[in-house]
């Protein structure tokens, strides 16, 4: 069966997370901003890049490469032509992280914003030890209302499929899981959303 990622088409995406009741769009655009900007490499991934969501931030005077990683080829195809100006800095990546034959380059820094829930923490550790960076800076949402993990929205069907293979996170849980392949956490973030939600970005270093 296919990764249910595949068939949520980008508008519906970028609709639904834009919301003024969502705002998670925004949101993750203003800490990506923050994320690119906060350590000193030449070399990123950013992993469910989805749309390129703040890839503007992206600086071709501090970056050599970024990478652009999404199982939907669709989204990966947008990115290029939105982001043209990046074309010899950005690489996009059509891969399946959860299969464990995805074979990913090494970068300094990997962003996983809203990726670990839909890859599961195994995989994530996989990821991150074929990737070797040296920071690592991640988003997960936590519902402080503990109603569904899914904001109510004009697009709410749209995301009906990912269910199938989403992971509800744990803060403490992802910090163990860290620790066992080598990271220290270095910084935690709590950003507020609407509806009761939040994102808790949290970096950490080899």
């Amino acid at each position: 069966m296919d990764n249910p990622w595949k068939d949520i088409s980008l508008d519906d995406y970028e609709k639904h997370m834009s919301l003024d009741s969502v705002k998670q769009l925004q949101t993750m655009n203003y800490m990506m901003k923050e994320q690119l900007e906060a350590y000193p490499v030449k070399t990123a991934m950013i992993l469910g890049v989805a749309g390129g969501n703040g890839l503007e931030h992206i600086s071709t005077e501090k970056y050599r490469t970024v990478y652009g990683v999404d199982i939907n080829g669709e989204y990966l195809r947008a990115v290029s032509a939105r982001f043209a100006r990046l074309s010899g800095t950005l690489k996009c990546l059509e891969m399946d992280l959860i299969k464990a034959s995805a074979i990913l380059p090494k970068a300094e820094l990997v962003i996983a914003n809203l990726l670990i829930e839909y890859i599961g923490y195994e995989a994530f550790q996989r990821v991150i030890l074929q990737a070797e960076p040296e920071y690592v800076s991640g988003a997960i949402q936590i519902n402080t209302d503990n109603k569904k993990w899914v904001s109510d929205s004009p697009y709410y069907h749209a995301f009906d499929r990912l269910d199938e293979i989403h992971h509800q996170m744990e803060e403490g849980e992802l910090l163990n899981v860290m620790k066992v392949i080598g990271y220290s956490e270095i910084l935690r973030k709590e950003y507020a959303l609407p509806n009761g939600k939040a994102l808790v970005r949290l970096d950490f270093k080899k």
